[in-house]
């Protein structure tokens, strides 16, 4: 039966002025990172946002959608036989150690991989409900896939192997909520759990979408000033949405995607306060959806493999232009 979509499921837009994101040409070489400005402060941030130098060059159409309807369709759940890519080189053993004298040398980074293939086995563990603070949610869901079977869990899996390796190569510790390994989950709440108890400076939940035909591009998504509970964003919305904007200007450049044409604006960023893994964050932290599972056209990009590495090095770079800041 489909599952309903929980963390990875997008339905809202952006509020406030649209943050513009500049076309790669424009910024000098020498500059690290993207930079947006949101003028008004936007939802929960602290009034000093990344700031763009201009609009893309290559903008995405608005296509709005009603708020009150999900974007990602019960019907998108990923089947259990969804196969991996057979080009999974860039990956490494959990336990490889980061270079001694990288540039993020003592910086502490933790990769989210969106679900996990065995979910779909799990059913009943994963529909139980955990507290995020706000409310209440199911503990994960299965996730989306493209027509041809490919699994978002497969796709964020071997994404987040991929930034690890960068990541590691600049000196960075990094850790994985999960690796596979597990028979499901782990629950929302964990996830943010792992990125506290790490003490981790910067944190990405990996995702790709489920939305209509014809609804393309990426958009990263951003932790409202909410609290409540065990939630209390108010002291990481600001810094979260500087990581935010920093790694949609490097996955703009390195990927050539564009924006999202369907949340967000245009703007390529979007803010919520229903999911867990934001709500329940003491770090800096932001989901990505890099692309729409369902829309043939951004099918082909997910299941590429030389783009799939560009898109972990749009990622990384903006996790480190994040950290170098």
């Amino acid at each position: 039966m489909p599952r309903p979509l929980g963390d990875g499921r997008v339905t809202r837009r952006l509020s406030g002025t649209p943050l513009l994101i500049a076309a790669a040409a424009i910024v000098p070489v020498g500059f690290c990172g993207w930079l947006l400005w949101d003028a008004s402060g936007g939802s929960g941030g602290d009034g000093k946002h990344p700031t763009a130098a201009a609009v893309s060059s290559a903008p995405a159409s608005s296509s709005p959608s009603s708020p009150s309807s999900p974007s990602r369709s019960a019907s998108s759940a990923a089947p259990r036989s969804a196969a991996p890519s057979p080009e999974r080189s860039s990956e490494q053993p959990s336990s490889a150690a980061p270079r001694s004298d990288g540039p993020l040398k003592g910086k502490v980074v933790v990769i989210d991989p969106g679900h996990n293939i065995h979910n779909s086995e799990h059913t009943a563990e994963i529909d139980r409900s955990v507290d995020i603070g706000t409310g209440r949610k199911e503990c994960d869901t299965t996730g989306t896939s493209t027509d041809a079977g490919y699994a978002e869990a497969t796709f964020s899996l071997d994404v987040s192997h991929r930034i690890r390796t960068m990541l590691q190569e600049q000196g960075a510790t990094v850790r994985l909520t999960h690796d596979g390994d597990r028979p499901y989950g782990p629950c929302v709440d964990e996830r943010a759990r792992i990125g506290n108890e790490a003490h981790a400076d910067a944190a990405v939940s990996v995702h790709a979408d489920g939305a209509a035909v014809g609804d393309r591009g990426f958009h990263v998504i951003l932790p409202a000033s909410v609290k409540g509970g065990a939630a209390d964003t108010g002291p990481i919305a600001g810094p979260s949405k500087e990581l935010g904007a920093r790694v949609a200007g490097n996955f703009l450049r390195t990927t050539g995607s564009a924006p999202s044409n369907y949340i967000g604006g245009g703007t390529g960023l979007d803010t919520r306060s229903d999911l867990g893994g934001l709500n329940l964050s003491r770090i800096p932290k932001v989901f990505i959806e890099c692309g729409n599972m369902r829309d043939p056209q951004d099918a082909a990009l997910l299941t590429d493999a030389s783009w799939r590495e560009k898109a972990a090095r749009g990622i990384a770079d903006g996790i480190a232009d994040f950290l170098r800041k």
